[in-house]
């Protein structure tokens, strides 16, 4: 997929697939928060994204008013993406943002159309829709506003503690549709996470927003994910974190361990090159020319996880649609409610 494909009107002149389109604005801010990140501004031709049928996703429609992520998370698979518009897959997808300014107004008119038949639509499934860029574009109100006002099912994904300020909007979609929160906390451990998400909120800011959404009314699962072998695996390791995890309130957990997709795998090999040198040949004999961890390994992080849990009193997310909230309706709040859908994306 070029550049050009994303905007309204492609442009005709130039070989660059980002910088010769004239439906581009470029833009730098000087702020502390903005430095050494530049966001480019386009007006999309659609957003709405049907997921490809061979995904292992449990949904098949997603909506990114966000390419690139300042979390800049090592390990993040969305990194492949970048590449597609001929930008770099490493500090480029950290600092060169796309940000689809007309989102909110695009969304609203797709979800409009007789063709559209209410599907759930999963957000965060890419990058990051609560990472910096948004507390300065505001897009993600109108997005959840087009999504309620239609009674849309929808589940968010997200590291950004920025999704409190929409607290309200997802009380007021949640009393007429489906919808499910979660947040990624692959672990606890601070110098870990310095190194591995470097512009991402603390654990300990994700789980306070986690206790915040649960005290709320809705009800909020977390995504354990990554778990990172050799770093963030350790019984004692996975110990603090489902007990962070529990102590926040959170209604379920579900661990993921790292899967290193091209793209991400030549990045986090090259930092862990960097920072543990010592556990490169370990990776590259646990991965080899594959993505994914050996089965048994992830078997057994899961049964771990699932058994901390219950010792917790938190039990592990199950597939399928997204956790209905109405804390404010008494009768809805004391059903049994379907669990939140499990968003295997990191």
């Amino acid at each position: 997929m070029r550049w050009d494909n994303l905007v309204e009107n492609r442009p005709m002149t130039g070989n660059s697939a980002l910088f010769a389109a004239d439906a581009v604005t470029t833009r730098t801010f000087d702020t502390p928060e903005f430095r050494g990140i530049t966001f480019h501004e386009i007006r999309a031709r659609s957003i709405l994204n049907r997921v490809p049928g061979a995904s292992r996703m449990p949904f098949e429609w997603t909506v990114n008013p966000y390419r690139g992520c300042s979390h800049a998370c090592v390990y993040c698979f969305a990194r492949k993406t970048h590449s597609y518009l001929d930008l770099d897959t490493g500090i480029g997808f950290d600092s060169q943002i796309v940000v689809k300014t007309n989102a909110p107004e695009l969304l609203r008119r797709e979800l409009a159309s007789r063709h559209w038949r209410g599907e759930h639509i999963a957000m965060g499934t890419n990058v990051d829709c609560y990472q910096r860029a948004e507390g300065r574009y505001r897009l993600m109100p109108g997005i959840i506003s087009a999504l309620r006002d239609r009674a849309n099912p929808f589940s968010i994904l997200t590291k950004g503690t920025l999704i409190l300020r929409d607290l309200e909007l997802l009380r007021q979609a949640a009393e007429v549709t489906e919808v499910g929160v979660s947040v990624s906390v692959g672990f606890t451990d601070r110098e870990l996470w310095r190194t591995v998400e470097p512009g991402t909120p603390s654990p300990g800011r994700r789980l306070d927003a986690v206790h915040t959404l649960t005290e709320a009314g809705i009800g909020c699962s977390v995504l354990m994910a990554p778990v990172i072998p050799f770093l963030g695996d350790s019984p004692e390791q996975l110990r603090a974190t489902v007990s962070a995890i529990a102590a926040a309130g959170a209604v379920s957990v579900t661990p993921l361990v790292l899967h290193l997709r091209p793209g991400a795998r030549e990045w986090y090999l090259r930092w862990l090159g960097l920072h543990h040198p010592h556990l490169v040949e370990r990776y590259e004999r646990m991965y080899g020319d594959g993505a994914y961890a050996p089965t048994w390994y992830q078997r057994r992080i899961t049964r771990q996880v699932h058994e901390l849990a219950d010792e917790f009193g938190i039990g592990p997310a199950h597939r399928g649609g997204a956790r209905r909230i109405a804390a404010t309706r008494k009768a809805e709040a004391e059903a049994e409610e379907p669990g939140p859908t499990q968003l295997t994306l990191l």
